[in-house]
């Protein structure tokens, strides 16, 4: 269904978690694959491995999105080893501290909103001007249910998140008459590394996947179910789609969870 064979894309943390899931179906569906992280190379040269051993194609690059000339450099090498980039995914994220907003310090909101928006905002401020010429673009943004779900202590991750889908909303707007769409993929809980780290945090269980029992369909959302939404989102088959947010959550959104 979602052939991508011929298309480029770049996904921002894309070695972990929600973002190797990305990685790995894109590849699946014929994508060239630019795979950034910011520090754990051993897990971005894994993903890279198992995409190649696939038949794929795939490199990596390191570059923290919280440091714009990290991010332009990234960019250029990825253009020159690629020629071009059809495929944005701004996956790239992290956790605040679990404070309340008056005990958080300034320093951590600045550094929850560069990597989640600043470094979104650079990586497509230099990535859409080349993508207007391509004959399809597409962005998609991973935000998540907590900016219509509050909790205590998430305040600047919640304001990131939030600030994120304004602008993805906005991009989605301008860039439509270039012939690119804009989509935001929030998921809920999802058992990754740092769902585990939520899930201790506010359910007080070891691991996300703990809380199967008391999730929609019996189970927490899998970053491949988070991925599967990412490959539609960017497929043919959604050629008519932009502007959109899709929650990745079993339907865990119409209803509220008192224990994450």
């Amino acid at each position: 269904m979602d052939d991508l064979s011929g298309r480029v894309a770049v996904i921002t943390g894309g070695g972990r978690g929600i973002g190797r899931a990305i990685s790995l179906r894109l590849a699946g569906a014929g994508a060239a694959v630019a795979i950034g992280y910011r520090r754990d190379e051993a897990a971005a040269r894994e993903t890279r491995a198992e995409i190649v051993a696939s038949g794929g194609q795939a490199t990596a690059y390191r570059a923290s999105v919280e440091e714009p000339e990290q991010v332009r450099a990234m960019t250029e090498q990825v253009l020159s080893d690629f020629g071009g980039v059809d495929i944005v995914v701004c996956n790239a994220g992290i956790a605040s501290r679990g404070r309340s907003l008056t005990d958080t310090e300034p320093a951590e909101l600045e550094r929850v909103l560069r990597t989640h928006v600043f470094g979104a905002f650079d990586l497509c401020r230099l990535l859409v001007p080349q993508m207007r010429k391509r004959p399809r673009g597409d962005i998609v943004v991973v935000s998540s249910v907590a900016t219509q779900r509050p909790k205590a202590g998430g305040g600047p991750y919640m304001m990131a998140k939030a600030a994120l889908e304004a602008f993805a909303a906005t991009l989605a707007v301008e860039e439509m008459r270039h012939g690119i769409h804009v989509n935001v993929v929030a998921p809920g809980l999802v058992a990754t590394e740092m769902g585990d780290r939520l899930a201790r945090a506010v359910a007080g269980v070891a691991r996300a996947a703990e809380l199967d029992a008391d999730s929609p369909y019996g189970r927490v959302c899998r970053p491949e179910d988070v991925a599967d939404v990412v490959a539609f989102l960017v497929s043919a088959e959604a050629s008519y789609l932009n502007g959109q947010r899709i929650a990745v959550d079993g339907g865990g959104s119409s209803f509220r969870h008192d224990r994450y």
